[in-house]
């Protein structure tokens, strides 16, 4: 019988083992080789995490010690609720565990903080071509039909 994984929050001890996962996470968002984030873009990301004064959180999956999947998610105020709202920005878990429920335990582990933080809702977003995550969303959340757009400054 395969091991049960382990949703916690990360540790900085964890740094080499998330390193692979967010740049295949980087990568399947076509952030790799040329158009790889910045370093810095990477160690300040890294850092938020274990700031108290940063609303940016992240939680991974753990299976037989190894990290096989992260999610990062903040806290921000709405105009449309009294509120705060939660953007889970970043979901990935690697290949080879995919299918196992590790992509829901960590978006149903993102709610739970969300709920216990005082949020009202959870949202994130990804790109229409992404069919085996838009699988599993539709599972777990409504797609409210929005479009973003998006402008560099």
């Amino acid at each position: 019988m395969p091991s049960a994984f382990l949703i916690r929050a990360v540790r900085p001890s964890d740094l080499p083992a998330w390193r692979p996962l967010w740049d295949g996470y980087n990568a399947f968002y076509g952030r790799a080789g040329e158009t790889a984030l910045p370093e810095a873009v990477t160690a300040t990301t890294w850092s938020r995490f274990f700031d108290e004064n940063e609303p940016v959180h992240a939680l991974v999956a753990e299976l037989d010690g190894k990290l096989v999947g992260l999610t990062h998610y903040l806290f921000h105020r709405s105009t449309s609720r009294s509120d705060d709202v939660c953007y889970l920005q970043d979901l990935f878990t690697a290949e080879d565990v995919r299918g196992r429920g590790v992509g829901r335990a960590l978006i149903e582990a993102v709610a739970t903080a969300a709920k216990a933080a005082g949020s009202s809702r959870v949202y994130w977003q990804t790109q229409t071509t992404n069919a085996p995550g838009r699988a599993l969303y539709d599972q777990v959340a409504q797609h409210k039909g929005f479009i973003v757009y998006s402008r560099e400054l």
